[in-house]
């Protein structure tokens, strides 16, 4: 437990720092995936304190709103602004302004590794993470590594799917704010009934602040 938004976001940063080094030095290259969120923006703002080697990194897009790029609801936007500056280069976009969105997610999966070096994901209240959000038919997906989403909050998403999430080496979850607190105690417990805690990958590390971690 740390104390606020802004501590899991520098922890966050020290660690998916400290992963990428790990994976260039024993790989020669390093892959990312980041979901959208205020705490992530702010963990991602803080890599520019961090040693990272950004010209042997790949960051991808864990979802994606269905939305044109100019679109204030755009994750790609907020990323490319929070990343440092060396880093952007090695965004790799969702294509989520396709005319077939199904081709564009098989696409993104092909680009995808294997085996992505650290996922980091987001709680929702509803104990929704990516989008994989209670009743859509992709929880239930398994020959597919991206998805497109039924409506969610207003927009169809682009997302990974679990079994993607499942061969990440490593998950990153960063967890703040009281809303989330009944959600993290869910997801703490495996309580398979919210999505977040279908996530089955041996390596999750979560990051939460006190008013996430009050119950």
């Amino acid at each position: 437990m740390l104390a606020d938004a802004d501590a899991v976001a520098r922890r966050g940063a020290a660690v998916l720092a400290e992963c990428a080094r790990a994976a260039v030095a024993g790989r020669g290259a390093v892959t990312v995936a980041v979901s959208g969120g205020r705490t992530p923006w702010r963990m991602l703002a803080q890599l520019a304190g961090e040693d990272v080697p950004w010209r042997q990194a790949r960051v991808y897009q864990v979802d994606e709103r269905v939305v044109p790029e100019v679109h204030g609801d755009r994750n790609l936007t907020h990323l490319r602004k929070a990343l440092p500056r060396a880093a952007r280069g090695s965004v790799v976009p969702m294509d989520v302004e396709a005319e077939d969105l199904e081709r564009a997610a098989a696409a993104y999966a092909a680009a995808l590794p294997e085996r992505l070096d650290l996922v980091h994901l987001g709680l929702g209240a509803d104990g929704h993470t990516a989008s994989l959000v209670p009743g859509d038919p992709v929880l239930d997906v398994t020959d597919r590594d991206v998805a497109v989403t039924g409506v969610y909050q207003g927009h169809r998403r682009m997302t990974l799917t679990y079994p993607s999430l499942a061969r990440a080496r490593r998950i990153l979850w960063l967890v703040t704010g009281a809303d989330k607190a009944e959600a993290l105690a869910r997801l703490l417990a495996h309580d398979r009934a919210i999505p977040a805690a279908r996530v089955a990958n041996p390596d999750q590390l979560v990051l939460a602040d006190r008013s996430a971690a009050r119950a």
